[in-house]
């Protein structure tokens, strides 16, 4: 199979063109999207082969284009809505949370929503605290909602085209620190099963569970270990929501030692979910309590030193691996 190296924007723009090309009820809409090519270039030159019914600049009101969005995805349209930060999604969040992901079923089954909303998640380089929220964690107590986090291209294209085809609505979180990630994808067309974990190294003394830009942090923490003899099983969750729990306790129970990380904040994240599910289903295969390392509970901070003392780094999850193991 043939195959091309591209950036982590261009696999997403890839997605995008090949489904408004194979349905013309999907369209294109959010800030910035079209005259601009879009604020992190995913949908250059999209306006030019589309057009401007198909690629549609929005005022600065999230909550106004979200739901329109909803309407049209409601009356037969399949909508992928671009937030310029996740962070802007809270503008929209009643929307979102009110109609997207109840009106199916406060309908009797009568209207789905087939729409993706995604855009730039969690802390990019200094953008301080108003525009770094990891947002999986608060969307992922709503039932209703599908959630993915790709952490290379290659999923992020074939992910994307699935959120596009799925008739729910779907929350595509993406990063801004990733956009120039460069990966290995096929020419030819291909799909990524929703609700499907990888497993990015195999290992046999400890797993990592992860998602998101997480991952490559943590492999570089893996490669790091394996130097001392540690071989870790790294696996990276791809979609939070529904949740591949049973890929993570089959590593569990062959490595009996778990850690968890993950860029959002430690209290009620996804670690903790993941973590206690774990305990629901292999709790007799832990040899040792299971470490998490999030970021810190505070706002993001402005200032470059504290931002990394927050965030969860390289150091932290080697630390947090050899404690477990100890």
């Amino acid at each position: 199979m043939a195959t091309q190296i591209v950036e982590m924007r261009e696999a997403i723009r890839q997605a995008i063109d090949e489904e408004m090309q194979r349905d013309p009820t999907v369209f294109v809409m959010g800030e910035e999207v079209a005259e601009y090519n879009g604020a992190y270039k995913v949908t250059k030159g999209m306006l030019d082969k589309w057009g401007p019914k198909r690629v549609v600049d929005t005022p600065i009101s999230e909550l106004g284009f979200a739901g329109l969005a909803v309407g049209a995805a409601m009356t037969g349209l399949r909508p992928v809505v671009e937030f310029m930060s996740f962070n802007f999604s809270f503008v929209g969040a009643d929307q979102i949370i009110s109609n997207a992901i109840k009106m199916y079923y406060m309908s009797g089954s009568r209207f789905s929503v087939p729409i993706v909303f995604r855009g730039p998640n969690g802390a990019a380089a200094q953008v301080s605290s108003q525009h770094s929220h990891c947002v999986e964690a608060i969307y992922s107590n709503l039932p209703g909602l599908i959630i993915i986090a790709a952490s290379n291209p290659y999923d992020a294209k074939g992910l994307l085209k699935s959120a596009i085809r799925n008739n729910n609505p779907v929350l595509f979180l993406e990063n801004e620190l990733d956009y120039g990630l460069k990966g290995e994808i096929p020419t030819e067309e291909y799909l990524v099963p929703i609700g499907k974990a990888k497993v990015v190294l195999e290992g046999m003394h400890v797993t990592l569970v992860t998602h998101s830009r997480m991952v490559n942090l943590c492999k570089a923490a893996a490669e790091e270990l394996a130097k001392k003899g540690i071989k870790v099983e790294l696996i990276d969750l791809r979609t939070i929501k529904p949740l591949d729990i049973a890929t993570v306790a089959n590593s569990v129970r062959k490595t009996h030692f778990c850690v968890l990380v993950e860029e959002g904040h430690i209290f009620g994240g996804i670690a903790a979910e993941v973590g206690f599910q774990i305990n629901e289903h292999c709790f007799g295969f832990l040899d040792a309590p299971m470490k998490r390392v999030c970021q810190g509970e505070t706002p993001m901070p402005y200032s470059k030193t504290l931002e990394k003392q927050t965030m969860p780094t390289k150091e932290k999850i080697i630390q947090a691996i050899e404690e477990v193991l100890s």
